[in-house]
């Protein structure tokens, strides 16, 4: 049997390259020769087979989630189905094609799919969605969720607009007239994001990581139980339908992704200042000196603010915001650092929430309650347990820990080493990853000097993707067109620090991909801290390295990442089956 999979999803190829993949495995156990047609953005062909491929084809599988132009499989046996229902149970799939495919006419239309995987007129949507994804440092997660649930919502016949909240700010932002023609509102957030916009819209939260892994569940549960938002800025945390449970972790991540421009900033201008000396700040009136003061004494100290105002603004929306920062301002001068910057954040956040569904007021001066009492009562409340309760704990606790870090024997800084870079490689973006770097970016907001623990934890998050890479060119026959091209891709993700160019491959082969990224991502994160490196800022992959004195010590860094890499890519290599499927595919 001589196969072809056209697979296409509206807003990328990851959906697409899943779905050619699941239906190209169990066609290859087969024993079937198999050739993909995987369409990008458009419905440009990616990948496709040759006239004579095609002319020798005894069915096609059309898994579609855009309109996509079928005119060279003219009077081929042609089976289509939604995108996304090739991925639960491709071999049901490969049955059903091989009883129900018909020969495709020129004069048909385009189509897309519902749920139900009835095909309908492409462009007759039932309903209208209008999403917005936002992940904590705005890269990976944010768009390929976006991509995930476009396909997901098209092929289920409906109509979407996603508005991604990447790292600099929303992009192709959604339009009033936009959301006032929605019938839902998906909140794809692993961060706060303001929903007052959709006040009175029915809206659905979850988190780019469900948006990414079960897109057809999340349009599908949206359109079943989103519930209208309160236009109450105070209830807008409970009044929305939600699939997940909103709780400290997401308020956490929300303080940290606000933080994070001011770590890189402050982190890279105390680096340009060591250009002139690493003692040249020290000279007044001088440009290192300048440099110096506006990273270390300006950038620096916004931090732990900002931290704490934005996990307080994520609890209790903009009441919670002056409090919070004024409880972060008072950790960093009690030395209380960025754990008391946390603690101060939750209890701001938490009595302002308190003061605003808990204190009845005359309605005459409930107007007032936002602007004047609650942020007056929750900083005072904040204010003075910073200062009489929670700063000198806090700050021993700082002090203990920065002075381990710093007289921490070498077995001790390989093993936490290790510890971190197993826990990046972990989840790949999710929340052990995201557990292990607020722990680097916590440390490096302590001091000007740079943090071991935050190259070895941004080290080990480049090696999975760039060993997804090298495994996909060093073992080319075990690896289907497709995935070389994800391979490539995923190497220049991991070069720039996005170790979820790794996802792909973790998707479909979890239990060996997995623990050999585990075990590259530790002898990164063990050889990293061996070497004592420092880093100064907590993003940018390889290109912080162009930025002098960046990273203390380049060489030893490039090596670890080397090593981490090249482990992950001869080990995938090694471990990885499936020479058959790239057989049949090059067939």
């Amino acid at each position: 049997m001589n196969l072809i999979i056209v697979t296409a999803c509206p807003q990328g190829v990851a959906t697409s390259f899943l779905a050619a993949r699941a239906l190209e495995r169990a066609a290859s156990q087969r024993g079937w020769n198999v050739s993909t047609d995987i369409r990008g953005p458009g419905g440009q062909t990616q990948s496709g087979p040759d006239a004579g491929t095609i002319a020798g084809a005894d069915l096609v599988i059309a898994a579609l989630g855009a309109e996509v132009d079928l005119s060279a499989y003219a009077g081929k046996p042609l089976y289509p189905l939604p995108v996304t229902a090739a991925l639960p149970d491709p071999d049901r799939v490969l049955e059903s094609a091989t009883r129900e495919a018909r020969p495709w006419r020129p004069a048909d239309r385009p189509m897309v799919f519902e749920a139900s995987g009835d095909a309908v007129s492409a462009g007759s949507g039932r309903k209208t969605i209008v999403a917005v994804t936002a992940c904590p440092t705005g890269v990976a997660h944010t768009f390929m969720a976006a991509e995930a649930l476009a396909g997901a919502a098209e092929a289920a016949g409906h109509s979407i607009r996603v508005e991604t909240q990447g790292s600099v700010g929303a992009q192709d932002p959604l339009t009033e007239e936009e959301i006032a023609a929605a019938d839902v509102v998906i909140l794809a957030c692993d961060i706060e994001v303001d929903p007052s916009r959709f006040a009175g819209k029915r809206v659905w939260r979850t988190s780019t990581g469900t948006a990414l892994k079960k897109p057809a569940d999340t349009v599908r549960d949206a359109l079943a139980d989103a519930v209208i938002l309160d236009a109450e800025p105070q209830k807008t945390a409970s009044s929305a339908g939600s699939g997940e449970k909103r709780g400290p972790y997401k308020h956490l991540l929300t303080g940290v992704s606000f933080m994070l421009p001011m770590v890189v900033a402050g982190g890279l201008l105390i680096a340009l200042s060591f250009v002139f000396g690493i003692e040249a700040f020290q000279e007044e009136g001088t440009l290192a000196a300048a440099l110096m003061q506006i990273g270390g004494g300006t950038a620096f100290k916004l931090m732990i603010p900002l931290l704490a105002g934005y996990i307080a603004w994520s609890i209790a929306d903009r009441p919670g915001l002056a409090p919070g920062m004024i409880g972060g301002f008072l950790a960093g001068e009690l030395g209380a650092g960025f754990l008391g910057g946390i603690v101060a954040g939750f209890l701001a956040g938490y009595v302002a929430r308190f003061i605003s569904q808990k204190l009845p007021l005359p309605e005459s001066i409930e107007a007032l309650k936002p602007i004047l009492i609650i942020p007056l009562l929750a900083s005072l409340v904040t204010g003075l347990g910073m200062i009489y309760v929670i700063g000198e704990p806090m700050a021993a606790i700082m002090d203990g820990l920065t002075g381990f870090l710093a007289s921490m024997g070498t077995t001790n800084a390989i093993l936490l080493g290790a510890i971190l870079g197993a826990m990046m490689c972990f989840d790949l973006g999710g929340p052990v990853n995201k557990a292990a770097y607020t722990f680097g970016v916590g440390l490096l907001s302590e001091g000007s000097g740079g943090s071991a623990p935050m190259a070895a934890i941004m080290a080990a998050g480049m090696v999975p993707a760039i060993g997804m890479g090298v495994a996909s060119f060093v073992a080319r026959r075990k690896f289907a067109e497709a995935e070389r091209q994800a391979g490539r891709a995923s190497f220049v993700l991991g070069l720039c620090f996005i170790s979820e160019g790794a996802i792909p491959f973790m998707a479909k082969d979890p239990l060996r991909v997995i623990p050999v990224c585990m075990i590259g991502g530790a002898i990164t994160g063990a050889l990293s801290m061996l070497f004592t490196i420092k880093l100064m800022a907590p993003h940018g992959g390889l290109f912080v390295l162009a930025i002098p004195n960046a990273v203390s010590a380049v060489l030893p860094y490039l090596m670890a990442i080397a090593v981490g890499s090249l482990v992950i890519g001869f080990g995938y290599a090694l471990v990885k089956t499936g020479k058959a499927d790239v057989v049949a595919a090059a067939s």
